[in-house]
């Protein structure tokens, strides 16, 4: 059903999915991916609240978002103290979008890696009531620095994307490796995750290999599910579009609509 405005008060304590779009690799599909599973949520009523903490803000660009200040960004939340919901902006695809800008390159220097940063974002998400009545989606930089530690701080989940090439492998198996170690030293919780092959091509070997090789690993965290080397997906955000705005028919939505069935069936995403 339709969710109400950003910052509304809510009879419940009940917190929807918190999911960091996450891997120490660029180019597997993270933006993509965060793009097209919050136009999904949209499409079928329950808009996410997305939040772009990439510098390269693609996702910013992508959904019509983007602030000439950087202070209007996320950068001002943890610059200025500027509250959440005062840097929310609503995306042309139909759901909220917190903002980044090529500033936000700056916070490892400006703020270090001290607790006290780094469990902000999630603190602030709660007190402000943004995640009481819809998912948060947040878009991380591949970077392992305070923006990356921060989504994942604020998460609960964390959905890790993988080009079907070996050189994507060794990334999402880096990933496992460093949640791990947040889990145990860090975090001292476990955050749920699941790993979801994007670029997928059929008629190559390599393809149904790497599928093998990631079941293998990762056993019943690898979706089933396999986002599919498409045009759709792969031009539409160079339109400022996602794939469903851009081609609703397509291979690539509906893909990404079932990738979202998956995720919900599977109680990763409430």
């Amino acid at each position: 059903m339709p969710r109400g405005p950003i910052g509304s008060r809510c009879s419940t304590s009940f917190h929807m999915a918190r999911i960091a779009v996450f891997n120490q690799k660029g180019g597997v599909g993270k933006t993509t991916t965060s793009l097209n599973l919050s136009a999904a949520l949209a499409r079928r009523g329950r808009p996410p609240l997305a939040i772009d903490l990439d510098p390269q803000s693609h996702l910013s660009a992508v959904t019509g978002t983007s602030v000439a200040s950087a202070d209007d960004s996320i950068l001002g939340f943890f610059r200025e103290q500027r509250t959440l919901a005062a840097l929310v902006r609503e995306g042309h695809g139909g759901w909220p979008v917190i903002p980044a800008h090529v500033e936000l390159s700056k916070v490892d220097a400006q703020h270090g890696k001290g607790g006290s940063v780094l469990a902000r974002l999630g603190s602030a998400i709660t007190r402000e009531n943004l995640n009481t009545d819809r998912a948060v989606v947040i878009d991380c930089c591949p970077m392992l620095g305070v923006l990356s530690l921060s989504a994942l701080f604020a998460s609960d989940r964390v959905l890790v994307p993988v080009s079907a090439d070996w050189l994507a492998v060794k990334g999402a198996l880096q990933a496992d490796k460093t949640l791990r170690a947040l889990e145990e030293h860090v975090f001292k919780r476990k955050l749920e995750r699941r790993v979801v092959v994007t670029r997928f091509d059929g008629r190559r070997r390599m393809a149904h290999e790497v599928m093998a090789h990631l079941a293998e690993h990762f056993g019943d965290e690898l979706c089933r599910t396999r986002i599919s080397e498409s045009v759709s997906v792969a031009e539409s955000p160079a339109l400022n579009e996602d794939v469903f705005r851009h081609a609703p028919h397509s291979r690539g939505a509906q893909d990404y609509d079932a990738l979202l069935d998956e995720l919900i069936a599977s109680g990763f995403l409430d």
